[in-house]
Formats: C-alpha cells, sequence, structure tokens
C-alpha cells in the first residue's frame, strides 16, 4: 500500500475550503496550516492572470525530515505517510528546517489560543487543543483518524472542485492510480530529491 494524493490544478478555485475543513478536523493552533492554498498572481498587464497552489505535506518517500530526526519521531509507515510520533519528539525543530516545503509546525507554549482576547479557551477549544502536545511538531496526517473510519482526508472531503484524489497507488483499480496513469501527474520541486507521494496536475 501506498497512498498518494493528486491534485488538479485546473479545478482548484482556491475557496479554501481545504484549509477550513484541515482546521475543523485537526483543531490545529492558531496559525497552523496543514493545507493552504496560495493565489498567484501571472503574468502582466493586460495579460496577467491568477494561478492556485494547494499546498499539503507531501509524504516523500525520500523524507529529508526522517532522516535528520534524532529520535526517530518522524517516520516513513509501510501504507507510504510520513507521521510523528509526539511521544517521542523532543523538539528540536530539525525536521522543520529539513523540510523545503515548509510542511511542519511547532507547537509552543506562547501559541495563542482563538479565544486569547477573552482570556480562556471555549469547552471544543480546551478539549481538542490536547491533541497537540505542547514542545513538539506537527504536521499533516493525511487524516489518520479519517482513515481508520475508512473516510478520506477531510481536505478531499471537502473539496468543491473534486480537485482532490486520494488513494492507494499500488491499487491499479484506485482511482488515484488511474488518474496517475491518465495524467502522469508531476510532484512538487522535484529538484530537491525528495519523492514526494503528493502530485500535479498542472
Amino acid at each position: 500500500m501506498r497512498y498518494a494524493m493528486i491534485i488538479d490544478k485546473r479545478r482548484c478555485y482556491a475557496c479554501q475550503g481545504c484549509t477550513v475543513a484541515c482546521k475543523v478536523a485537526n483543531a490545529t493552533p492558531p496559525g497552523t496550516f496543514w493545507t493552504k492554498t496560495l493565489s498567484i498572481e501571472k503574468g502582466k498587464f493586460p495579460n496577467a492572470h491568477m494561478e492556485y497552489m494547494p499546498l499539503i505535506c507531501n509524504h516523500c518517500d525520500n523524507a529529508p525530515c526522517v532522516k535528520v530526526c534524532p529520535t526517530k519521531a518522524s517516520k516513513k509507515l509501510a501504507d507510504g505517510t510520513v507521521q510523528v510520533t509526539a511521544s517521542e519528539c523532543i523538539g528540536c525543530q530539525m525536521c522543520m528546517e529539513a523540510c523545503p516545503y515548509g510542511a511542519r509546525y511547532f507547537n509552543s507554549e506562547e501559541t495563542p489560543t482563538y479565544w486569547s482576547e477573552v482570556g480562556k479557551q471555549n469547552q471544543y477549544e480546551a478539549e481538542r487543543m490536547k491533541e497537540h502536545v505542547v514542545n513538539t511538531v506537527d504536521k499533516c496526517t493525511f487524516c489518520a483518524p479519517r482513515r481508520e473510519k475508512g473516510l478520506p482526508p477531510a481536505c478531499v472531503a471537502t473539496c468543491a472542485g473534486v480537485a482532490r484524489i486520494f488513494g492507494d497507488l499500488d491499487d491499479p483499480e484506485s482511482e488515484v492510480s488511474k488518474m496517475f496513469k491518465k495524467f502522469k501527474p508531476k510532484p512538487y520541486m522535484p529538484e530537491k530529491g525528495t519523492k514526494p507521494r503528493v502530485f500535479y496536475i498542472d
């Protein structure tokens, strides 16, 4: 099994539904976005246009974050995903420096809550913030808790443009395999040699 994601940039219109869905599903702290979509202006007036670039952890096969982790808290699993075991993470942030995609985030004690302005957390926030261990590194998990229930990642499930396809690249009958064969999508920044599991159709 090799989980992978294909993002069809032709269908993305930067609605940020994926960003919001990820926030809700994973209750990430303020300023932490496991997935996001950048709007980039291309060309010159009067022929300028907008292009959209969805970004997410690439769950690389040759993951530099895994290589530099001194405690092996960052690891490549048999299902093709890269995960962080919080109990083994010492918060050195070497993996953050090694990741060329900026896809990792540090859970600082100084991280504000969404309700900081009123001096307290609401009940939902107080409960969900426990999922992010202070002084450890976090990242996209390809929604491991949802996958355990047989559900797709939240960003895939909510994509209004149906621009995200997720599945097992080793299964020739999976949609992601068929899309890969048909469109031959390319990874982001292939020159980094990380062998990402996230691919893009331009």
